[in-house]
């Protein structure tokens, strides 16, 4: 009986690290991950967690720019916030936090 679950305990773990790295393999010859040796030896040599870094890197061949939310530096900001620091970007023409304060000021003297 102790063979049996000396077995399961080792024996499991074991075929899925192979089965990953076998995996890893073959899709990243697929995918045009080169070499695909070295992927394998990183999920091989880094047991699970070399497969999630192989999965985050297959990832970014996918990255269209195009469909990217924060492709322009603009920030998706939730419209009950809106109204809080307004926060600029690049090409943005929206005031300084200062410069909207003057511009308060001035339009409260003008009244």
């Amino acid at each position: 009986m102790n063979r049996i679950l000396l077995a399961v305990i080792v024996g499991i773990p074991v075929v899925w690290h192979v089965a990953l790295t076998l995996i890893t393999y073959y899709d990243a010859g697929r995918v045009g991950l080169e070499p695909p040796l070295k992927w394998a030896a990183i999920t091989f040599c880094i047991p699970l967690f070399g497969f999630f870094i192989y999965l985050f890197e297959r990832s970014e061949l996918s990255y269209d720019p195009e469909t990217d939310p924060y492709r322009g530096n603009n920030f998706n900001i939730h419209p009950s916030r809106a109204d809080d620091t307004p926060i600029r970007s690049r090409g943005d023409d929206q005031l300084e936090p200062e410069d909207l304060e003057d511009e308060i000021e001035e339009g409260e003297e003008n009244r």
